[in-house]
């Protein structure tokens, strides 16, 4: 490949030609004519537009500067017109200072590009049969109407080659390459073409123009208005089928037309959206299962026994807990938590364990069966052997590059913008800067904590608890649960500032890290982004899960937090309830927040940028000068879309043993996202320039390692936040003999059993409530099950046998959980192979295809060239043996 672009690039690089031997484009008026998609002529397609502004009629930079950026222009539209494309610049309607030059490629210049850019172009039909699903009459339903959108056929492909012009697949010259792949074409030369040379260094492409302000935008036209249908009887109107058929909210429970999108957008976005809804559709199957165990615990939380005794008034009424902070807070009755009791019923059932190992298996099964979506789309997409075009450096990155170094492997000296031990310097910095703000983040999850520290004492004594109050309102709004509701939803306004700024951040320290290519920018920023958001979304939630009421101490030797602070305590029936409600209000928080910057933010800049004009509405505005109107859509294109997924995925995954509902919300989310997306893309934004794509890229061992880290958090939640394991352990050993007094396993005493006893007289002075203690009891319970002896005991206060055959419970429980789903994992992923044996099929038929039609056609010809030489050589041997007198 770059022996190829040495040959077709290289040459152009000459020295700057003289002013008076500039090439210009052909200027030419708007010929009122607003779908057209070709210039004036009619017959020449436009592939590309490029906008400037006017340097005769810039005020707002220098005149040298204007002269300097005028020529830097002239130049680049030379050597394009020197490359071969054809050129046609046309003023603004609205706007007199703007101008757009309109660029198409010639036969000539797209044949050239695609043999160096190794595009595969259609050799004949597909002729292998396709296997009807048994289902296909049901998806029939769902699917796009095929005489609106009618299916791509699908061909055997090659990569281009013109001297086998003869064996490929042309039925029409003009439709042969299609819109797409002109414009990546054509984007391909815009980002090789010189413009100036500094210090013996050449300046090229069209993103360091648009980076200095010499063009205002560079993009393809959409080829339609998405409300109508072109007037254009030769434009097929395909944007406004895809707003109709795909982005209109009314197709929200359709098939997306996958092919149709590619064909449009690219394979880039193609598999985004295919990736976005294959991930949809399975979680369906979650989302059912999940509400069906939510169901299970909704329809099963009348007969918790363990819930009846603390609502019980003759065993829930007779319990006096011990005060949950020092001083403010009092003694209080236990039947003040049968609500929150009976909602925790919901959560902590047995179909809550069944539904964490099956979310432990869907992952496995959602990335397999992915994997193997993902190789059928690059097989139908051609990207199977997708040859990565060789990368242009970044402007950023060559701007800076003064220092010389010799090449190891051409043994030739070229500029770097750092030495090694720069590089060191630099990586060391951005490594630690990357470290600081993650902690600055945990910093602010510790101020969230403080604050619940601090407001559960205004709630305590402002929520009075006393021992026998029954208004309705402690039933609902305990300390705990005011507490809860409160640091989760400042929890969330927290992570979304903190998400806005953090973005800046590790853009900043990327920009600073200074990555060669484009592709290493991506992906060190998605890197950073993807740890920024990790810690910033799901930080809160580790601290409840696996911290909240872990290290609390007893009654008499509370545990303090920076050593003023007395450690949160969870209710008494474990932080379950309150990791539930901060997922519930950070995962609809978020994407309710997330969809409405979606939709309102292009939305409101565009009309503004459509009413600053006054007199659009009055002239015939042209399809160029429409879109240029739109928004970019920036240069990291769908990388916020993926992040989005990806940490809901988190969510989804991670957390879903304390909230089976969780994948139902996803779902309705993504169908959303789906449209939203797409209704972005078609009525919001300019057209983007099409890029191949393999697969989803770095996202792809990030969705794997959440898969991995899920099933050890969801052991982790069931062992320890979860009340099951000390049920189970109750249930099976303490509730019968040696341990218990009943005849039968049974639920039944598990709360006065597992309720630590307290001595109110062992209080220490500054831990003693200062409300007078009202009954005649001398002891209190503690909040937390911590499962201590008696006072009285010899080993008072000390953990008992329960509490050792708890913990031994839990990790017995933790070790057989995750050995059994990465069993299966391991399992499912060594039985599903990653491309199936339909794709293999076509994979070898192609390349058969491929090596007759190509190869052997030169085998042919080799063949008939030898016999020629034989020929010859035999006639030659004849002549030299024949007799003088001959």
């Amino acid at each position: 490949l770059v022996l190829e672009l040495n040959q077709v690039i290289i040459p152009t690089y000459g020295t700057m030609p003289d002013q008076q031997n500039l090439h210009t484009p052909e200027w030419v008026d708007f010929d009122d004519k607003p779908d057209s998609l070709f210039f004036k002529d009619g017959q020449r397609r436009i592939d590309f537009v490029l906008v400037y502004e006017d340097e005769s009629k810039k005020m707002t930079h220098r005149r040298s500067d204007r002269k300097k950026q005028k020529r830097k222009r002239q130049v680049y539209e030379s050597n394009l017109i020197n490359n071969g494309l054809q050129l046609e610049a046309t003023r603004s309607v609205l706007d007199e200072k703007l101008i757009f030059v309109k660029v198409h490629a010639p036969w000539e210049v797209l044949c050239t590009y695609a043999e160096v850019m190794h595009i595969k172009l259609p050799l004949q039909h597909n002729d292998l049969k396709t296997r009807k699903s048994a289902f296909n009459w049901f998806s029939r339903l769902f699917r796009v109407d095929e005489n609106i959108i009618k299916p791509e056929q699908e061909f055997f492909t090659a990569p281009f080659q013109k001297e086998h012009l003869s064996n490929f697949y042309i039925h029409d010259k003009d439709t042969f390459f299609n819109p797409a792949t002109r414009s990546r074409i054509v984007h391909f030369i815009l980002s090789r073409v010189e413009y100036a040379t500094k210090n013996n260094v050449k300046k090229f492409g069209i993103n360091k123009l648009l980076d200095t302000g010499i063009y205002k935008a560079a993009f393809p036209l959409h080829d339609s208005s998405f409300r109508h249908l072109s007037t254009d009887p030769s434009c097929p109107s395909e944007r406004y089928l895809l707003y109709r058929e795909w982005a209109h909210p009314k197709n929200i429970f359709k098939l997306q037309p996958l092919d149709f999108i590619r064909k449009y957008y690219g394979e880039k976005i193609g598999i985004y959206f295919a990736w976005l809804g294959f991930y949809t559709n399975m979680l369906t199957v979650a989302a059912v299962v999940g509400v069906c165990c939510f169901l299970y615990g909704y329809l099963t939380k009348d007969n918790c026994t363990w819930s009846q005794e603390v609502c019980d008034p003759n065993i829930g009424g007779n319990i006096i807990m011990c005060p949950q902070c020092d001083r403010a807070c009092t003694y209080w009755n236990l039947t003040i938590t049968c609500e929150s009791s009976k909602k925790l019923c919901i959560f902590d059932s047995y179909g809550t364990l069944v539904f964490a190992v099956f979310m432990g298996i869907w992952v496995t099964f959602f990335l397999e069966f992915w994997k193997r979506r993902q190789a059928e789309l690059e097989y139908e997409w051609d990207t199977v052997e997708y040859l990565e075009q060789e990368e242009q450096v970044r402007p950023e990155y060559e701007a800076r590059c003064t220092h010389v170094v010799m090449n190891e492997i051409t043994q030739q000296e070229e500029h770097v913008p750092y030495t090694a031990c720069g590089k060191c310097v630099r990586m060391t910095f951005c490594t630690s800067a990357i470290f600081f703000w993650i902690l600055l983040i945990i910093a602010s999850v510790v101020g969230i904590i403080v604050y619940r520290l601090s407001v559960f004492l205004v709630f305590s004594s402002k929520l009075s608890q006393h021992v026998n109050g029954t208004e309705a309102l402690r039933k609902y709004l305990t300390p705990q649960t005011a507490t809860s509701v409160t640091a989760s939803l400042i929890s969330f306004v927290v992570i979304m500032i903190l998400n806005i700024v953090y973005e800046k951040v590790a853009i900043l320290i990327t920009d600073f890290e200074l990555p060669r290519t484009q592709t290493d920018y991506e992906n060190s920023l998605t890197t950073k982004m993807f740890l920024f958001q990790f810690v910033n979304y799901y930080s809160s939630c580790f601290y409840i899960a696996f911290f909240k009421g872990k290290f609390v101490g007893h009654p008499g030797s509370p545990v303090y937090w920076l050593g003023k602070y007395r450690n949160e305590e969870c209710d008494p029936g474990g932080c379950l309830l309150e990791l539930t409600t901060q997922l519930a209000i950070i995962v609809g928080g978020k994407a309710i927040w997330n969809n409405i910057q979606e939709v309102l933010v292009p939305l409101v800049k565009n009309l503004i940028g459509r009413y600053s004009a006054a007199a659009r509405s009055e002239k015939v505005v042209p399809r160029w000068e429409h879109d240029y109107h739109l928004q970019p859509i920036g240069k990291l294109g769908l990388f916020y879309e993926y992040l989005e997924m990806v940490i809901q995925f988190g969510f989804v995954t991670l957390f879903v043993a304390s909230f089976p509902l969780a994948p139902l919300l996803a779902l309705i989310n993504n169908m959303l996202e789906i449209r939203l997306d797409a209704w972005k893309l078609t009525t919001q934004f300019r057209r983007m320039v099409p890029q191949k794509a393999q697969d989803i890229g770095a996202w792809q061992p990030i969705l794997q390692g959440i898969a991995i880290l899920a099933v050890v958090t969801n052991a982790l939640i069931i062992a320890f936040t979860s009340d099951m394991i000390p049920r189970l352990v109750y249930y099976w050993s303490f509730s019968v003999p040696p341990y218990g007094s009943h005849s039968t396993h049974t639920m039944e005493g598990y709360i006065n059993s597992t309720l630590s006893v307290f001595n109110i007289s062992d209080f220490k002075n500054e831990s003693k409530p200062s409300s007078p203690w009202l009954g005649k009891q001398t002891t209190c319970r503690q909040v937390y099950r911590d499962l201590r002896y008696p006072p009285g005991h010899q080993h008072q206060y000390e953990h008992n046998i329960y509490y050792w055959h708890v913990i031994a419970a839990k990790l017995a429980f933790i070790i057989v959980m995750e050995h059994v789903i990465y069993f299966v994992k391991f399992i499912i992923s060594y039985v599903i192979p990653d491309v199936s044996e339909k794709t293999k099929s076509k994979v070898k038929r192609e390349k058969y295809l491929t090596q007759k039609l190509l190869h052997e056609n030169d085998l042919k010809g080799v063949k008939k060239t030898m016999g020629k030489i034989a020929d010859k050589i035999i006639k030659g041997a004849d002549s030299t043996f024949r007799p003088k007198d001959e």
